[in-house]
């Protein structure tokens, strides 16, 4: 999906440049064409010195780079003093840094990156998992008292306690006191759990499988908050929980998920008895190897008796 949107705003720009190359050629004015100009060397990020250079429009549009399968990292600030720094300050974060300027605001294409990662941060938090992914792994649905989004995103408590019929639906669905308990939420992003869960659930179950771990009966919960583990505590009474849950969306991926385990959940833990891996995504954490992982911590909990910081990793 991100690599189609990275081709959208790159289709988007090509046009532009396109019909302001179309519109400087009619232009009979200098004055006009001088901006026009000043416009369409705007993705080059050239001088507006050099103007008079810019390419045709044709050789514009086949000069717009292909999709390709990692976000593109480059620099578009002209002639930079230290190249070399500048480039490890690229490697070194996907912050939004050497984007260049054309005036005293942001070029286009920056823009319209911006733009579309702020929507697909909000979709992720609207958003809800599908139900194909959950039927995939035969995931059945519970809720918490939220209610709708927006009391979601105002009332995190509500998020942390299971509906009556949830609680019903677990005590008779569910396989109590498992050694395992895997649950699975959207919590704030909906989008996490569509792009990371096909790989990180199979590969933890083959995890616990390796270190001779069994597992209780996985579900979903709709509307969970980290500490909705505490309630599925009380009820299952498992010997370690892992959740599986969408985290915060942010302007550089939408799609991040994390893990919070902790030995014998119960209402009342504090956030210290709690370990997570977090930024599992495929330019964080591998959701594969994040899988594999949680197996191991898992297994070191129950060696330990112990999460959190009083666990020894």
């Amino acid at each position: 999906m991100e690599q189609q949107l990275d081709f959208l705003v790159d289709k988007v720009v090509a046009e532009l440049q396109k019909k302001l190359g179309e519109a400087t050629e009619q232009a009979p004015s200098p004055k006009a064409e001088t901006g026009l100009i000043q416009l369409r060397s705007e993705p080059k990020a050239e001088p507006v010195a050099n103007a008079t250079a810019a390419p045709t429009p044709a050789s514009v549009v086949n000069e717009q780079p292909a999709p390709s399968t990692e976000p593109e990292r480059t620099t578009h600030v002209p002639n930079p003093k230290y190249k070399e720094g500048l480039d490890e300050l690229l490697s070194s974060t996907p912050a939004r840094i050497g984007v260049w300027r054309t005036g005293v605001r942001p070029l286009t294409k920056t823009m319209l990156e911006l733009r579309r990662d702020h929507a697909a941060a909000v979709d992720a938090v609207y958003g809800e998992v599908s139900q194909a992914v959950l039927d995939q792994f035969s995931l059945f649905t519970v809720e918490t008292q939220y209610d709708n989004t927006e009391n979601y995103l105002k009332r995190p408590d509500m998020g942390r306690i299971l509906t009556e019929e949830g609680v019903r639906m677990l005590q008779e669905r569910c396989q109590k006191k498992p050694q395992v308990q895997i649950v699975v939420s959207d919590g704030l992003s909906a989008a996490a759990v569509d792009a990371n869960l096909k790989d990180v659930l199979p590969s933890l179950m083959d995890s616990l499988k390796s270190y001779g771990l069994t597992c209780g009966t996985p579900f979903f919960i709709k509307g969970g908050r980290v500490a909705s583990m505490d309630h599925v505590g009380e009820i299952l009474e498992p010997e370690v929980l892992v959740l599986l849950i969408g985290e915060r969306p942010g302007l550089v991926t939408a799609h991040s998920m994390s893990a919070y385990m902790c030995y014998r959940p119960r209402k009342g833990m504090v956030e210290s008895e709690r370990t997570v891996i977090s930024n599992i995504h495929r330019q964080g954490t591998s959701p594969v190897e994040a899988g594999a992982h949680i197996g191991t911590i898992l297994s070191k909990m129950l060696e330990q008796k112990a999460s959190g910081v009083k666990l020894v990793l």
